[in-house]
């Protein structure tokens, strides 16, 4: 489907690191940026990469290369992708020749998921990043990380981190701490020093929802978004423009205030009419109605039930089929040819641990096979059996969601085959960069480039 979309564009070039299953890169290369070069340690994401490259990351593919000095791909050549630890890469010889640079370095030092050590932990790789932009020079810069970057305790070395944005070229000594090389920083910046000015760049942070960009998820990260400040892009203006509210809970709601409302209608087929009814019995009083939406110019958030039925991005896809919950087996596939939508057994809820609705975005996807606490890959089906014990005297049945599911959810093309067992693959989609997301940051990012006559 991406062949379809148009995307074979204006000569942009782009470079991904910390590519993982591809999110980012995707996002990157439908917004119309040409990939030069991919990164990515994981072998299991690599095999990702190169099963999907010619249906999502460009017809000219993807291969590997054990060479540490890769050389730019000409026009219709495929793009290297080195399966290794980046900082053994030397990418002097795509100076001057990349647009963006794009990547989300291992969020794990800052995720609230994991140990929060932050710049302390070896997995810290937003060094590599800015030695990456020593070298290649790139016009704009894209990093996606968790929203843990911006809890108090780690507030200095955020600080920190963009101020090294902005002076990349001020390298630090490896002996010396990071509190020392940002004092240094903030008085080069104070002074309005450090390098020309196509060696600095201008940085802004944009915490983002992901289901405020049209994405079937609740999803909270950080986007850090540079431009070299010698092509004098107006920052005010871009962070103004991608913060615009697009998509809201509100229109959602009203979308489902009447009985004929326009999601109701999507979905008629699908959803019973003991599930509507609950959905609107908890709608909050007072709502508007639907026309306020198209007068606002705001969109409705996406749900998972949208995202199965394929309306979970702009391009419809054929709806996912139900899952035969007499077929929770772990190896029949239930969807033709459209891989990975396998029933698994053995979902529970309990207090802590309840599950995605259907009406409602998804829960944010981890990296995990069954998430954690919280049920972010269980799902309350509109299947429901007699219950004595409940209130109405019936029960809902539940599931974990299917790989396609949760790649659905992340806004992951159909034409996406992730490697490795299922957990790995749920992994490489917890860890990713939903691709509507990257697109459209990056379609930003090229228009700003394109109004300063790049």
């Amino acid at each position: 489907m991406v062949e379809q979309r148009g995307h074979e564009l204006v000569g942009r070039t782009s470079v991904e690191l910390f590519a993982g299953g591809g999110g980012l890169a995707m996002g990157v290369h439908h917004a119309g940026f040409r990939p030069l070069l991919f990164n990515e340690f994981n072998n299991h994401a690599c095999e990702t990469l190169e099963a999907s490259a010619t249906r999502t990351l460009g017809r000219d593919g993807i291969e590997r290369t054990a060479e540490t000095k890769p050389e730019p791909p000409g026009e219709g050549e495929p793009a290297p992708l080195f399966p290794g630890d980046v900082r053994d890469l030397d990418l002097t010889a795509f100076h001057g020749k990349v647009d963006v640079l794009a990547g989300g370095p291992p969020c794990q030092p800052f995720s609230a998921g994991g140990v929060a050590k932050g710049d302390e932990d070896k997995r810290n790789m937003f060094p590599a990043m800015f030695t990456a932009i020593r070298q290649i020079q790139p016009k704009a810069v894209i990093c996606e990380n968790v929203r843990g970057l911006l809890r108090p305790s780690f507030e200095g070395y955020f600080e920190y981190i963009k101020r090294e944005l902005t002076l990349p070229f001020v390298e630090r000594d490896e002996e010396v701490p990071w509190q020392e090389h940002d004092q240094e920083l903030t008085k080069l910046i104070k002074g309005g020093g450090g390098g020309a000015a196509d060696q600095r760049y201008v940085v802004r942070h944009i915490p983002v929802n992901a289901a405020n960009y049209g994405v079937p998820q609740i999803r909270h990260r950080v986007i850090l978004v540079a431009f070299r400040e010698d092509l004098d892009v107006d920052m005010d203006a871009f962070v103004q423009d991608v913060t615009r509210i697009r998509f809201s809970d509100d229109a959602l709601l009203r979308t489902m205030r009447d009985e004929d409302s326009s999601y109701w209608v999507r979905h008629k087929e699908a959803v019973p009419e003991h599930v509507r009814d609950a959905v609107r019995a908890r709608l909050p009083k007072g709502l508007g109605h639907e026309e306020e939406n198209e007068e606002r110019g705001v969109r409705p958030w996406r749900t998972l039930r949208d995202a199965i039925h394929g309306y979970g991005t702009d391009e419809r896809l054929p709806a996912l089929p139900k899952i035969d919950l007499e077929k929770l087996d772990r190896k029949t596939e239930q969807a033709g040819s459209i891989t990975d939508h396998i029933g698994w057994p053995d979902a529970r809820i309990y207090k802590g641990h309840t599950p995605n609705d259907l009406d409602r975005p998804a829960k944010t996807v981890k990296a995990g096979v069954h998430g954690v606490p919280g049920g972010e890959s269980v799902m309350l089906l509109d299947d429901q059996v007699p219950d004595a014990s409940a209130e109405d005297g019936w029960r809902r049945l539940h599931r974990y969601m299917t790989v396609r599911e949760t790649a659905r959810v992340m806004t992951f093309p159909d034409e996406w085959h992730g490697a490795g067992r299922r957990g790995e693959k749920m992994r490489q989609l917890g860890n990713a960069v939903p691709v509507v997301l990257a697109e459209f940051f990056a379609k930003k990012v090229a228009a700003a480039l394109a109004s300063v006559g790049h």
